[in-house]
């Protein structure tokens, strides 16, 4: 506050309303107790709250995107902190190589993973399985949770795990004990962003969803093609929540500052 004068504060204030308006408009039409999508004027209503919670297609919808997204951030922490540890703490012909690849799906859009991984089911037969869903859900959000672990590792004081090696302690009961606890805020962040960004997936998921498994996003662009009112925008304002509480779990567990620029708290 002290470095940025009244013109940039202003600056900052008008960008900041720009990218918030949107949401904000989305998640006060929600209330209305118009049958389209307006402003309310004269009164509040929860009435499309309601209706969200009685339509069975966005149900079955929502439970599908919550339990995708949890098996997928779980595995990606699987396979995330076992890499991480390979890629920090030791020397290898093709480590480079192996982190260029976790990271890839960063650098890929999602269109193109979507329409390759909707051929690679069709060939394997796996079109329309929800275990190659969430295949595909942990292929995406991997990169996330690894950035998170790679960051908890580098610069981690190892003279622990050293004092305990040196007392008897197996690598296991040193990893149960030491490491993993130590680690644990950024690998518990990295689960957790993997879930957001795997609850919020639309692009790749249009490819590999069957009438099943629709999530939840997919299930809100098909029924925005057929008809706009304000059900839309209840759904769209009840994710907004979801997202935000999540990511207030975030920066309460690790921290917004080092998920996105790599600052310390």
């Amino acid at each position: 506050m002290t470095k940025n004068g009244p013109l940039a504060l202003a600056f900052n204030a008008l960008v900041i309303a720009f990218m918030l308006a949107p949401l904000v408009v989305v998640c006060v039409v929600a209330f209305t107790p118009e049958n389209t999508l307006t402003l309310p004027t004269t009164e509040f209503s929860l009435r499309w709250f309601r209706a969200v919670f009685e339509h069975s297609d966005f149900m079955q919808s929502f439970w599908n995107s919550l339990w995708l997204a949890l098996a997928s951030a779980t595995i990606a922490t699987l396979l995330a902190v076992p890499a991480g540890l390979a890629i920090t703490r030791y020397s290898f012909p093709g480590r480079d190589f192996l982190n260029a690849l976790f990271l890839s799906p960063l650098i890929i859009p999602h269109l193109v993973l979507g329409v390759a991984l909707l051929r690679m089911f069709a060939l394997v037969g796996g079109t329309g399985s929800f275990g190659f869903l969430i295949f595909a859900h942990a292929l995406i959000v991997t990169p996330y949770t690894l950035r998170l672990v790679v960051a908890a590792l580098v610069g981690f004081d190892r003279s622990a795990e050293q004092a305990a090696l040196s007392l008897g302690a197996s690598q296991a009961t040193v990893f149960r004990r030491i490491t993993l606890p130590m680690i644990l805020p950024g690998v518990t962040g990295g689960w957790l962003l993997a879930f957001i960004n795997s609850f919020d997936e639309v692009t790749m998921s249009i490819f590999v969803t069957s009438p099943s498994t629709v999530t939840l996003p997919v299930r809100m662009y098909m029924y925005a093609t057929e008809s706009i009112d304000p059900l839309m925008a209840a759904v769209s304002a009840l994710m907004v929540a979801v997202t935000a509480v999540a990511m207030i779990v975030l920066d309460r567990l690790y921290g917004l500052d080092r998920v996105l620029v790599g600052g310390h708290r």
